[in-house]
């Protein structure tokens, strides 16, 4: 009869540490999210340029995010999550400067643009310390039975911020222009650091630093199940809103909506299933709840049957990232969990890089539904990687 409140004490004891560090990851992200729907506006209706100039803003955060990970990982161990935030939200108001700083050079749009990218590459910078120093930060405050916990609850309070983000970015550009994008990102990072300077640091414990090569041989496993699990993502993202435009399904942005929502409700609910079940057991799950909604997506010839394919895949995706995440915490070096999260989170951002372009490429041959079957069938290669996962878990238990 205890069982139940012991366990919601224990939620409530990590809830209030962690608290503060999601709302500072929530603010910091909320100004990433802002930018989604206003960059490729601004840069092909605000400067004029092309499909071409579009890209190169969109995908230099990312480029800057992958390159600037395993940094990031390895500042947090040495320095402690802490500072690693307060440098990553120094960082992005750096990157709101040079947004205000590109509006003065309208009249030239290559400079204009070029300043841009630079913003969007120190953005993508100040991302990974953001949240890699976050999640360092969270699993030192946390017990190690609650790695895949700290990883959900942290990891929501960042797409929430995306989601709520983008509607209020949409909002301020078609109110005040590109510059009120700018403003908001200076000073929203910057009231955020007073929220966080003042919280207590966790010192880092005296420690030789951890080999990324050591690191890397002991995730690589878990991150290639991410890579193939973050195709979905990807799909939906990108192609949801083109598909249901094709087939008439209105409004456009129900099945990313749809696919947002299930995915928060399901970090909300379930975060704690791979800390007491097992992350390779709640990942193998998960997988096959988010291939089977694509291929539900694909199928789909009704609208109400994709929304429902779109919420199986947002609520499968949202825990294979923390499920195979407490199995990448588990292998790696001792003491080197922001190394550890840094490099296993890059397989994201390589999958997302690579794969993106290919799927374009798919649609534009066979047409935007094929991407989801492809997806389907990638993520569904990723469930042998888990039930790997889980087997080699069960013989260490063992042992």
């Amino acid at each position: 009869m205890t069982e139940v409140p012991m366990q919601e004490s224990e939620t409530s004891r990590l809830a209030i540490p962690l608290l503060p560090i999601m709302t500072a990851v929530f603010v910091a992200f909320l100004v990433i999210g802002l930018a989604l729907p206003v960059l490729p506006m601004h840069v092909h209706d605000g400067l004029g340029l092309g499909g071409f100039a579009v890209g190169v803003v969109a995908g230099a955060q990312f480029a800057a995010s992958l390159v600037s990970r395993v940094w990031a990982g390895h500042f947090a161990d040495n320095r402690g999550g802490k500072l690693a935030v307060v440098c990553g939200l120094v960082g992005a108001s750096v990157a709101g400067l040079l947004y205000l700083v590109s509006l003065e050079f309208e009249s030239t749009p290559v400079a204009s643009v070029s300043i841009l990218v630079a913003g969007r590459a120190v953005l993508g910078g100040a991302e990974s310390f953001i949240i890699t120093g976050a999640v360092g930060w969270g699993l030192v405050l946390g017990s190690p039975a609650n790695t895949g916990k700290v990883i959900a609850w942290i990891g929501t309070a960042m797409y929430a911020a995306f989601a709520v983000g983008a509607p209020i970015g949409g909002s301020l550009y078609d109110a005040f222009g590109f510059v009120s994008v700018a403003l908001a990102t200076i000073l929203v990072p910057a009231l955020t650091l007073s929220v966080v300077v003042p919280m207590k640091a966790v010192a880092s414990p005296h420690r030789e630093p951890a080999a990324i090569r050591a690191v890397l041989g002991a995730i690589w496993v878990p991150g290639v199940g991410l890579a193939m699990a973050s195709l979905g993502f990807g799909a939906m993202m990108t192609f949801a809103s083109l598909l249901f435009a094709e087939r008439g399904w209105t409004p456009v942005w129900i099945g990313v909506t749809v696919f947002a929502v299930s995915f928060i409700c399901a970090r909300v609910f379930c975060g704690h299933l791979a800390d007491r079940l097992g992350g390779a057991t709640v990942a193998l799950a998960c997988l096959v709840l988010e291939a089977l909604g694509l291929a539900v997506i694909w199928y789909s010839p009704w609208e109400l049957l994709a929304v429902l394919g779109a919420a199986l895949t947002g609520f499968g995706y949202s825990l294979v990232y923390p499920g195979l995440g407490v199995e990448a915490i588990r292998r790696a070096p001792a003491k080197s969990n922001g190394l550890a999260m840094g490099t296993y989170t890059a397989f994201l951002d390589l999958a997302l890089g690579f794969a993106s372009p290919l799927l374009g490429l798919l649609a534009g041959g066979a047409g935007t539904r094929s991407v989801f079957l492809a997806s389907a069938i990638v993520v569904a290669c990723a469930c042998p990687v888990a039930a790997w996962l889980k087997k080699r878990t069960v013989a260490t238990t063992r042992q």
